[in-house]
């Protein structure tokens, strides 16, 4: 095992320390494996669509989620079919965890009409109303005000749903972060916010931009704010702790800030794919030693929930599907130009005035 030493590079987080015995929450044993899945689904995804961006058919930006699958598996498998997911930048995980297929996710990479998003969004732009997954956003930040709007129609309508916002560690310095938290504070709003602690915010650890590095913290601002701090490396830590926010947010009608500690081993996108020079290889390589699938696959196991002839046949059929989904995408149809300004503008206007009257 890395020490702190190795695994943290200036002021960054540390992974919190394991537990002597693992807890499995009572969770099924198929739950247990739905978990691994999940997690495998997302890292080989990104490895296709690593691929697939190098052999120039994805364009644009491409930021892979590559170390950080326990935090997108653990806390959406906690919620209800109903609930919200919201996302920033580095999404993919989410939306394969939430249910978008991932034909739709690699057609939308590839910017193809059979697209989550018609192959108008892109990379960090997916979305799929039939699984109440509400985006990709890419301003950094921008998306947490839509939550907290998401939560208000929740209280509004008198539901019991939940909206899980994820985003970034260099989003708690913006401005919307702070207003988004207010209004879920003094609303009593149910969002659960997340903040995916990965230490460096582009190539800029956080002790460099932020005050306070225990960012769990900033929730003392916000009376009325659950929050805690977990080991975003650990799937089933992530998973019990997004558990206590949801019946939170359900039950008691308040927020939560969860920050998890996670660590990305590929650089902050593909312009940037390694480690690049503001991380020392020695820090990349202690947290790859604590990699969140084979951990959880070591866990079950050893406990009797699996062999590893079954963890193999599980990847051999996961890396089928992703390797299908991109045959798909590349056979999919690029979207027509007629449909250029579809979603663009509405096309109710009112007192009689047509598209051209806009213009005036």
């Amino acid at each position: 095992m890395a020490t702190k030493e190795t695994r943290a590079h200036g002021n960054a987080p540390s992974k919190p320390e394991a537990a002597d015995q693992p807890d499995l929450l009572g969770l099924e044993p198929g739950e247990l494996r739905e978990l691994l899945r999940l997690m495998i689904l997302a890292r080989r995804f990104e490895e296709k669509t690593a691929e697939s961006y190098q052999l120039g058919k994805i364009g644009g930006f491409l930021h892979l989620y590559v170390g950080q699958e326990a935090v997108a598996a653990g806390a959406i498998s906690a919620l209800r079919e109903d609930d919200y997911v919201i996302s920033a930048y580095r999404e993919h995980a989410q939306a394969l965890v939430r249910g978008v297929p991932a034909r739709a996710v690699m057609a939308e990479l590839y910017g193809r009409a059979t697209g989550c998003s018609k192959g108008m969004g892109g990379s960090m732009h997916l979305f799929d109303r039939s699984v109440n997954f509400l985006g990709g956003h890419a301003i950094v930040g921008s998306h947490l005000p839509i939550a907290a709007g998401v939560g208000y129609a929740i209280r509004y309508r008198g539901g019991d749903q939940v909206c899980l916002c994820f985003f970034g560690d260099a989003a708690v310095n913006i401005g919307a972060f702070h207003e988004a938290l207010n209004m879920a504070a003094k609303w009593e709003l149910p969002v659960v916010w997340i903040i995916e602690n990965n230490a460096y915010g582009m190539g800029t650890e956080i002790s460099r931009s932020a005050a306070i590095t225990e960012l769990v913290d900033r929730a003392c601002a916000y009376e009325g704010t659950a929050s805690a701090q977990v080991d975003g490396m650990d799937v089933l830590k992530v998973r019990a702790a997004i558990d206590e926010a949801v019946r939170i947010a359900r039950e008691e009608k308040r927020p939560s800030l969860i920050e998890a500690i996670t660590y990305r081993f590929m650089g902050h996108s593909m312009a940037d794919p390694s480690h690049g020079t503001y991380r020392a290889r020695e820090e990349v390589e202690g947290w790859r030693e604590d990699d969140p699938i084979l951990s959880l696959s070591d866990t079950l196991i050893e406990a009797g929930l699996m062999t590893s002839e079954e963890y193999e046949e599980m990847d051999r059929a996961v890396i089928e599907e992703v390797e299908e989904s991109a045959e798909f995408a590349e056979a999919s149809p690029r979207p027509d130009e007629s449909h250029i300004y579809d979603l663009a503008y509405s096309d109710e206007y009112p007192h009689g005035l047509d598209r051209r009257d806009s213009w005036r």
